[in-house]
């Protein structure tokens, strides 16, 4: 129906009733009728003129807007109406109205089949829409009874199972949510706990369900909570870290590597580790340091914790010097055997870790870790040198902070032997020669010891200038390596072992062979035990600087009265030296000294014969070797002071005891020329002669004079001059006896010293013990030569020897009484001798050495008496002779001494007066021992009434030849 009536609006047509509502109430009255429409139809009209009048009509009347047609046509009237005009407007009107009704019938009429067709269709339309509405009215009524009764129900289970569901899901996200809000309490519970690794696995998975839930808004707050917690979590793993660098924990030290495997982070916690370690040296030392200096400065106002490390190293008081060093030291290794220990912990895991993973996910992992690990291995290899350098360079701050000058003997050797052994924890640290640290404890053990050894020459002076030279009791079994001086050798052989090492060695045995790393990996410190040690063992060897009272060193050497604790390799070692490090004619006259009564040894022992500044050398020795054995750096410098000890000492005795004009008029060659030139040369290299008050300004500037001591002066309290003592004999043998005592000492300790020099110096140590040391014993001559020249009165001999009458004319059996004499004055020295030997113990080589030089210059005086004869016979050759045998048979008794010293001296003289004019000649040319006086004796007196003037002339004028050459 809607259709059609569209078709119709379209078209322009209306439906009947629309067309006839469309009409006036005028015109509706006056609707025509069928008849009149049948007429109208029947007319035959022209379509032309139909259609005119149709397009007569106004436009008005064919527009879409309703408009009143009869409000229209009147509104059209004139003013004044006409009838007629109206009657003839209305029948216009009625045409118009006619051909549109007739138009309109036509069109009807046109349309109708299609318009009943139509209508039949909507028709059925109509019926087939009512039967639908039927159908859904019935449809609607079941489905509603199906709801009620069936579909309601279990849709509405459906449906709350589905809500469950999701409120269920729900519920467990908020629980899940809630459980993430509560999750930084127990982060803060397991980082307590230092449970790093669960705490970062804890906060890991918070942050990967954080993502989950990532759609509700207060995880979003959450998840930046995490973020900075697991950051926090980073910090204190990089201060759990840092711990380590101090105290090494296994367990706490695998929580951190576990903990940072878990971040991802090994490489980056590798980095970190060095830089705390390298910080931790740094806050170590500077701690210790400024603890010390704080603890001294007191109440002081100065800011010492702004200052620099290397600054307030210098302000460490001497007394507070070695225990900060110490701390120093135990607080350094702490942190390097925490890097060992790391270094440990890593290889360790090293190895449990390299096992094969078949899984590739897995092996892509273990790529990885093979790539850590590798990389750790690296930075921690090459983080030794670098943590030992940075060791060395706070300690040589440390060490050159302070001026060490003053210190006394004993605490610098505990400086060095600190320093030793931190040298050593380098070397097996990381296998460095500590360049750094030997350069610095070079630097100051060289300014050290050259004041030390200047301040012992001066003691050593003074020492001389005060000894009486009078015998230090010491057993006879006395032995250097008894003294504590020389114990680090008795300790260890081997001169490359410090002492705190060699105390370590003899402690254990079963631990030679362990590293300090091995030794103290769980507890102890080589430090701290280094110092009790050292306190211990040098408690009485030290504690009087090495100058000990007469009463002092009785007591000591009352310790040594038995040698049961005496180990035995050193008494071989006294054995040996007394064997066969001595010289050959030592030995010889030692092996001698048991049968031979001139060894003037009432005791019948054989003590070494030293006095107390002999022992104050020798224990100097053995400091001086000490802190070589310690420092081999300075070693040449130690050896060359050492020297310079012996030199002074020889050049003391020499001087105070041996010095005389009369050595080389006697032609005895007293002084041999290598002695001469090795006291010539400690003169000039040694001996201010300007301090002397002569030859001042000739000698170098105040530089060289620096390094030289003024020559020492006797004490007053030695007399020399006392014929009773026999001259100072007593003072004289414990002087010299004492100088070869400590030569042998010097000797015994050569091959101990030689290790120790560096190879190109060793000339020089050869040179010493050559050309000094080996001249010690040659000492005994002319020093003993003194005695053995005024013992006896030579010149009342000769003066007996003038009064006798040689040229007698028979042969006398009887022999002169200046032979009686001479032998009552060997008689008395004998007694003088024995006299002396009660107080000090006259070694054989002394004896002999004092009965060769009475001898020698008694016969060289029988031969000066014989050359003053101014008259001789034959008969009185004879008489000279009879005197001389005589003299020897006497002397013989006295003296085991042989072969008698210049016995042929005086015989070939006596024989030479039978010699004939060829033979004198031949003489005088053969036996420049003689005088000229002598040889021009035998000229004048033996031939002179048996040639002729031009040949006594002759062998004058040889003896004169001879002579020139000495002049």
């Amino acid at each position: 129906m809607q259709k059609i009536k569209s078709l119709m609006a379209r078209q322009g047509l209306k439906s009947p009733q629309e067309s006839m509502a469309d009409l006036s109430p005028v015109e509706n009255l006056r609707i025509p009728s069928k008849e009149e429409l049948r007429e109208l139809r029947e007319q035959p009209i022209d379509p032309q003129a139909e259609q005119e009048i149709i397009d007569s009509i106004e436009e008005v009347y064919f527009s879409n807007d309703s408009f009143d047609m009869v409000q229209h046509e009147l509104e059209k009237l004139p003013p004044e109406l006409n009838l007629q005009e109206l009657e003839e407007y209305r029948d216009k009107l009625k045409r118009q109205q006619a051909a549109v009704s007739k138009k309109v019938a036509d069109l009807i009429l046109e349309k109708q089949p299609a318009y009943v067709k139509e209508l039949e269709r909507v028709t059925a339309l109509q019926t087939n829409l009512q039967l639908a509405a039927v159908i859904c009215t019935n449809a609607r009524r079941q489905l509603s009874v199906a709801k009620e009764g069936f579909t309601g129900a279990s849709l509405g289970l459906l449906a709350n199972q589905r809500r469950r569901q999701l409120l269920t899901g729900l519920l467990k996200s908020l629980r899940t949510i809630k459980t993430l809000q509560r999750t930084d309490v127990r982060l803060s519970e397991m980082l307590e706990e230092e449970d790093y690794p669960g705490a970062i696995q804890l906060c890991l998975e918070c942050q990967k369900a954080a993502s989950t839930f990532k759609h509700y808004s207060c995880i979003s707050e959450l998840n930046s909570k995490l973020q900075d917690t697991l950051e926090q979590i980073e910090e204190q793993l990089d201060v759990a870290l840092s711990k380590t660098c101090k105290h090494f924990d296994v367990s706490h030290y695998t929580k951190v590597q576990l903990a940072y495997t878990l971040l991802g982070k090994t490489q980056t916690a590798m980095d970190q580790l060095h830089m705390h370690f390298t910080q931790a040296i740094h806050n170590t030392v500077f701690q210790v340091v400024l603890g010390y200096v704080e603890l001294c400065a007191g109440n002081a106002d100065t800011k010492f914790q702004k200052m620099q490390y290397k600054d307030l190293c210098t302000h460490i008081t001497l007394d507070s010097y070695i225990p900060c060093l110490t701390d120093l030291c135990k607080a350094l290794w702490e942190v390097m055997l925490s890097y060992h220990r790391t270094m440990q912990w890593h290889e360790e895991h090293d190895k449990q870790d390299a096992t094969p993973t078949p899984d590739d996910a897995a092996a892509s992992e273990s790529d990885k870790s093979v790539v850590d690990r590798s990389y750790v291995k690296k930075k921690l290899e090459h983080g030794l040198t670098r943590i030992w350098q940075d060791v060395q360079l706070k300690v040589k701050a440390y060490i050159l902070g302070t001026d060490m000058s003053n210190f006394k003997y004993d605490d610098f050797i505990v400086v060095l032997d600190v320093i030793s052994r931190l040298m050593q924890v380098g070397e097996e640290f990381c296998g460095s020669k500590s360049e750094v640290l030997q350069e610095s404890i070079k630097r100051q053990s060289v300014n050290y010891f050259k004041n030390y050894h200047r301040a012992r020459l001066e003691e050593l002076r003074m020492f001389l200038e005060n000894e009486t030279w009078e015998l230090c009791p010491v057993k006879s079994n006395f032995n250097i390596a008894q003294l504590h001086e020389f114990k680090f050798m008795g300790q260890c052989r081997s001169p490359s072992v410090s002492p705190s090492r060699q105390a370590v060695s003899t402690t254990s045995p079963a631990q030679e062979e362990l590293s300090l790393f091995q030794q103290y990996l769980q507890e102890g410190n080589p430090f701290e035990m280094h110092t009790e040690h050292k306190e211990e063992e040098t408690e009485d060897v030290l504690a009087s600087n090495g100058y000990e009272s007469d009463e002092l060193e009785k007591s000591v050497y009352q310790d040594y009265d038995s040698d049961s604790d005496v180990p035995e390799e050193l008494k071989q070692d006294y054995v040996d030296e007394q064997t066969g490090d001595v010289p050959l004619k030592s030995v010889s006259r030692e092996t001698i000294r048991s049968k031979k009564k001139s060894d003037y040894n009432l005791n019948k022992t054989n003590a070494p014969i030293l006095t107390n500044t002999t022992l104050n050398v020798i224990r100097l020795v053995g400091k001086y070797m000490q802190m070589m054995n310690i420092l081999k750096p300075i070693a040449f410098d130690v050896i060359h002071c050492v020297s310079q000890l012996f030199d002074y000492y020889l050049y003391a005795v020499y001087t105070f005891f041996g010095r005389n004009d009369m050595y080389e008029s006697s032609g005895l060659g007293l002084i041999s020329s290598r002695l001469r030139t090795t006291l010539n040369r400690i003169q000039e290299s040694l001996i201010d002669m300007e301090a002397v008050g002569e030859n001042a300004g000739v000698h170098g500037p105040a530089e060289d004079r620096k390094e030289k001591v003024p020559s020492p002066h006797l004490s007053q309290l030695v007399v020399l001059t006392n014929s009773g003592t026999l001259y100072g004999l007593a003072q004289r043998v414990v002087a010299t006896e004492s100088l070869v005592f400590l030569a042998e000492q010097f000797e015994s300790l050569q091959s101990h010293l030689d290790t120790m020099m560096p190879a190109a110096k060793k000339p020089f140590l050869q040179q010493f013990y050559s050309q000094t040391v080996s001249t010690a014993s040659e000492l005994r001559k002319p020093i003993y030569w003194i005695v053995a020249a005024k013992a006896i009165d030579y010149e009342q001999m000769l003066l007996l020897m003038a009064g006798v009458k040689w040229d007698i004319r028979e042969i006398m059996s009887q022999h002169n009484v200046y032979v009686d004499v001479l032998l009552k004055e060997f008689e008395q020295f004998n007694k003088r001798l024995g006299d002396v030997s009660r107080h000090v113990r006259i070694p054989l080589p002394v004896s002999n050495v004092l009965w060769e030089h009475c001898i020698r210059l008694a016969n060289r005086t029988l031969v000066e008496g014989y050359a003053n004869v101014k008259k001789c016979s034959n008969e009185g050759r004879a008489l000279m002779q009879l005197d001389f045998q005589q003299f020897l048979m006497k002397l013989e008794k006295l003296t085991d001494l042989r072969p008698i010293p210049d016995k042929e001296f005086v015989e070939t003289y006596i024989k030479a007066y039978y010699l004939t004019e060829n033979d004198m000649e031949q003489f005088i040319k053969n036996h420049r021992e003689y005088s000229m006086k002598q040889l021009a004796n035998l000229v004048n007196v033996c031939l002179g009434s048996h040639i002729n003037k031009k040949a006594r002339q002759k062998l004058l004028a040889a003896i004169d030849d001879i002579d020139r050459p000495k002049r």
